[in-house]
Order: structure tokens, then C-alpha cells, then sequence
């Protein structure tokens, strides 16, 4: 039948992309590296050094996690061809959404993993920090910034990322004044180093007794997470550190104890903070990663040599600089100023459907 046979070339044109993709992933190559690293670890003394021990199980994971999420591709390729096939044979019609659905998974599938092969920065493939702050307005601001907290929670969900909410200030009335999230997996920063900058939300309040239209800014800065096998020379005497009870939302005390952590490094500034873990050296340590991710990426950003030359960093949210808008009143779309890229479907949007927008700054910097 002609509407099968359409989607059956529309599948077969992408088999070409398919090939293209299994060589940029250089799978073959990861293979061969998987099979020396497992080589290592049965070696004696692997376990003496337990830092690099972790590394190199970690890198095997990626590789093998890698190499899987292909050979599902390509099987999903497979059976969407055999069920167009089938439906086609039977020349039943009632199959044909379920045919279309197959086809677009795939095809959304392979566009995520080719544009996967585009990070090659850095840090691309590490774990990204983001720190969000909302801007003034009081309540409004803060309920926005906690709605951009949960969006990029459900996009974490969506790509199979754990997600932890490592600190957070409560808002007076409502919403979190500030928060960060920790969200690990291989491409994490990858992906969500787009999403730095000024987020604009357009709606009617629903703090507002009026029900006039507002409009709301947060930041969101976002950081690779540094491990433990990049070395940074920091003096500790530069890090200032106080402790304070970690508290729950409204109020509710997580525990009893000073065990909440907040680093401040003194020569410029900065300051991280953390208290969802059980116990101060805990926190501390996680705080403390944190700190070394923030000098490494400002390092980096302005081309330092050494992490004293940082003089400091600007805390003000660029209220004329937003990358983008979340319009819920009149109309409900949420555009992207960079890349024009938009949607009207903003509640999804707000559910984590971000790709979209991720994929096309993406493709704009991959085109220069």
C-alpha cells in the first residue's frame, strides 16, 4: 500500500545516517579499548590506587553504554522496517500509526546520538552543575525559579540522568530564591551548556489578586562537574568554610546538626554550598568539587593560566541578555533568541522537553 511503502523509503533513507553515525562513535575503536582496560583490571594491584581504578571502571561503562545505546538503534531501525513490512503484507491500515510512531522514535533516536557525536569540547562528556537564582520580583520569581528546577529535573528523567538537588534556599512565600542541581551522566554538560544564561517567563500570576500579566527572570549557570582525576591547586587557607543546619522545605529540619557546608573561596568570591548529604564532610566534599568546577570553568572561559588570576565573578542576572522566553498569556510558546527555535506546546516544554532546543544551538555552533 502506498501510505507503507512511503514510510518504508522515508526509514531506508536514513540507513546512510546510520552507518555514518556507528563510524563518528568509532566503536570498533571502543572495543578494542574496553578489551585493554578490562585487561588492566584483573591485573595485581589494580585496586591499590583507588582513584584511578574508579576512572578506568568508569570509562569502560561509558564505552559499553556507548556501543549499547547503538546496537538499540539499530535494532529499533530493524523492527520498524519489519513492522511496516508486515503491515504492508496484510495491507492493514490500522496499523499505520503505530508504523509512523516506530519510525519517529527511531528517527529522533538517531538525530540525539549523531548530534551527541558534535561534543567534543573538553568537558563535554562530563556531569554538569547548574545554579539556578531567580531574579527580582519577589514571589513570582522565586515560583519561576522553582518551575525551572523541576523542568530540568524531567529532562534528566527523560535521558536516564540521576538528578540531585545538592542545595537549595526556600522562597519566603513560595518557589526556592536559589538551588542546584547535580546531574550526572556521560554528556550531561554536553548537552545542558546551552541552557546557560537569563530564562523570561510572560504570564498572569497566579500571586497576583488582579490576575494581571508578569514578567519573571532566573539565571541558570551551568558547570561541568571537575572529577578527581583533574588536579587543581587551590590553598586551602584561601577557603573560608561555615556550617549551618540543613533545612527542608518549609521550614522542617532535615536534622539536628550543623551539618549543611557552605566554601567560600576568598580571593574571589565564590561560593558554593551543599546540604542534602548525611553527613559535614560530606557535604563538604561535594561543595568542595563544586568550587574546583566553578575555577576550572571561569579559568578556561577567560583563558587563565593559573586559577590566583581570577579577580572575581559578576552575580548580576543580565536582565536585556534572556536566551529565552516562556510565554504562557496571551499565547502560550516558548522561542529560543538565539536560535529562533520555538514551541507552542509550552506545557511539555515545562515537562522537560527540551531537545528541541538543545539539538538546534547544538547544530548552530556546529555550523559556526
Amino acid at each position: 500500500m502506498v501510505q507503507f511503502e512511503e514510510l518504508r523509503l522515508l526509514l531506508q533513507g536514513q540507513e546512510k545516517k546510520l552507518g555514518e553515525l556507528r563510524e563518528a562513535l568509532g566503536l570498533e575503536a571502543g572495543q578494542e579499548e574496553i578489551a585493554a582496560l578490562e585487561a588492566e583490571c584483573v591485573k595485581e594491584g589494580f585496586w591499590d590506587d583507588l582513584k584511578r581504578s574508579q576512572t578506568i571502571l568508569q570509562r569502560i561503562a561509558a564505552l559499553k553504554s556507548k556501543a549499547e545505546s547503538y546496537r538499540k538503534l539499530a535494532a529499533d531501525f530493524d523492527d520498524a522496517l519489519t513492522l511496516i513490512a508486515l503491515a504492508d503484507e496484510e495491507e492493514d491500515l490500522a496499523l499505520l500509526p503505530e508504523c509512523k510512531a516506530a519510525a519517529d522514535v527511531f528517527v529522533a533516536a538517531l538525530e540525539a546520538q549523531t548530534l551527541g557525536t558534535l561534543l567534543t569540547g573538553e568537558y563535554d562528556r562530563s556531569s554538569a552543575i547548574l545554579t539556578f537564582h531567580a531574579g527580582t520580583g519577589g514571589t513570582e520569581a522565586q515560583d519561576w525559579n522553582e518551575m525551572l528546577v523541576r523542568m530540568y529535573t524531567r529532562w534528566s528523567e527523560r535521558h536516564g540522568f540521576k538528578c540531585t538537588l545538592v542545595d537549595f534556599l526556600d522562597g519566603e512565600e513560595a518557589g526556592l530564591k536559589s538551588a542546584v542541581l547535580l546531574i550526572e551522566g556521560e554528556n550531561a554538560y554536553g548537552f545542558l551548556k546551552s541552557e546557560n544564561g537569563v530564562h523570561r517567563l510572560v504570564r498572569c500570576s497566579p500571586f497576583d489578586a488582579s490576575g494581571r500579566r508578569h514578567t519573571s527572570f532566573a539565571s541558570l549557570e551551568v558547570m561541568p562537574e571537575i572529577d578527581d582525576t583533574i588536579e587543581i591547586d587551590i590553598n586551602p587557607e584561601d577557603i573560608k568554610m561555615d556550617v549551618y543546619r540543613a533545612s527542608g522545605a518549609g521550614g522542617q529540619k532535615v536534622n539536628k546538626t550543623s551539618s549543611a557546608v557552605r566554601l567560600t573561596h576568598v580571593p574571589t568570591g565564590i561560593v558554593t554550598s551543599c546540604q542534602v548529604e548525611r553527613s559535614q564532610h560530606q557535604n563538604r566534599e561535594v561543595a568542595l568539587r563544586m568550587l574546583k568546577s566553578k575555577l576550572i570553568e571561569i579559568k578556561e572561559r577567560e583563558h587563565l593560566d593559573k586559577i590566583e588570576d581570577i579577580k572575581g565573578v559578576k552575580m548580576e542576572i543580565a536582565w536585556g541578555s534572556q536566551i529565552r522566553s516562556y510565554v504562557f498569556m496571551p499565547y502560550t510558546l516558548a522561542k529560543d533568541h538565539r536560535t529562533s527555535h520555538e514551541s507552542g506546546n509550552i506545557i511539555a516544554v515545562m515537562d522537560g522537553d527540551l531537545d528541541g532546543f538543545i539539538h538546534a544551538y547544538l547544530k548552530m555552533q556546529a555550523t559556526g
